[in-house]
């Protein structure tokens, strides 16, 4: 029924559960610009928090989400690479060293989670930056975690300046 109605109102829905954890269902709709919303896109905040050309790594297993997130990022003057895995971000990492943020995904199917990534990242490059996104509630409680290894986690889903800030942070090392 969630896929019926995500589908027939032009979005998408992603359904993951994990024996023992539970279910987390993720509904993706169309947003309607409103004139607002064009005014918040173009604000002086999201023009002043727009990149210079920084080569950043989006991670995302869902198709539709990272074709959303790397449009976004090249909307704030980003240059994108794009990885639907783990195990695939390691590669084009090991054959990029010139990106200067990673941006995955907490959670993703596989052996490789989004946290592990960054593990495995800052062991070829140590002082690489990296930023989580994540609409799971139970792996934000882990901040702990990802506090103590200077991992920030970015909430899904988020507006276009939240992302700006949380990006140019990163790349600030704030």
């Amino acid at each position: 029924m969630i896929y019926g109605f995500a589908k027939q109102s032009g979005g998408h829905a992603s359904i993951y559960s994990e024996e023992g954890k539970g279910t987390t269902v993720n509904i993706y709709l169309l947003r309607h610009v409103t004139t607002d919303a064009a005014i918040e896109a173009n604000s002086p905040d999201v023009t002043a928090m727009s990149g210079d050309g920084e080569c950043i790594l989006a991670v995302e297993d869902d198709d539709r989400v990272r074709r959303l997130t790397v449009a976004r990022l090249k909307q704030l003057g980003y240059r994108v690479l794009e990885a639907e895995n783990g195990a695939e971000a390691l590669t084009m990492l090991a054959s990029n060293p010139n990106i200067d943020l990673l941006f995955t995904d907490l959670v993703m199917p596989g052996s490789i989670s989004g946290y592990q990534l960054c593990q495995e990242a800052r062991k070829l490059y140590p002082g690489l930056k990296a930023l989580l996104t994540s609409g799971y509630a139970e792996e934000l409680v882990q901040s702990d975690r990802l506090g103590g290894e200077n991992l920030k986690v970015l909430r899904k889903p988020y507006r276009q300046t939240d992302l700006a800030k949380a990006i140019g942070e990163a790349l600030r090392g704030e």
